[in-house]
């Protein structure tokens, strides 16, 4: 009876790999759908857990160099802005060769700088009343770098 039931388990899980639809590459989002979610419609906290998964999409550019701020770096004693960095790295890793750089524009560009901005101030917001006031100095000075320096 047992080896009855050991052979139906297995020819019922077989059945079920058989039978399962294999995954249909036409019905993946497009990257550039799935960089336009994870940039502007998901929270920096799910963004930062989708870029640390071993399962995040392999057809995107997940490097970061930080907020390659000479000097100053990703962090300060009043603010940490790395994961707000990471998120802008990844859009215009990733933005910047999509359909080789058609979808990249400047209103693009300004969208992604702008939620970098609102990335950054929500960490400001996050740090003690002390702090606050230089963590928005250091939070626009970035964002002024970026787009003063950062390219098309």
């Amino acid at each position: 009876m047992k080896r009855f039931l050991r052979t139906l388990v297995a020819i019922s899980g077989l059945w079920m790999v058989i039978s399962s639809p294999l995954v249909d590459a036409a019905r993946l989002p497009s990257a550039y759908q799935v960089t336009s979610r994870l940039t502007f419609s998901v929270s920096l906290t799910e963004f930062i857990t989708t870029a640390n998964s071993p399962d995040r999409d392999a057809r995107l550019n997940w490097t970061t160099d930080g907020c390659s701020a000479p000097v100053v770096g990703s962090t300060g004693r009043s603010f940490d802005f790395t994961d707000a960095c990471r998120r802008h790295d990844f859009a215009y890793r990733n933005f910047r060769v999509i359909e080789n750089g058609k979808k990249w524009t400047s209103t693009l560009r300004d969208r992604v700088d702008r939620r970098f901005r609102t990335d950054m101030r929500a960490h400001c917001a996050k740090r003690s009343v002390v702090d606050r006031p230089a963590c928005r100095t250091w939070a626009e000075l970035f964002y002024r770098f970026v787009r003063t320096y950062a390219g098309p």
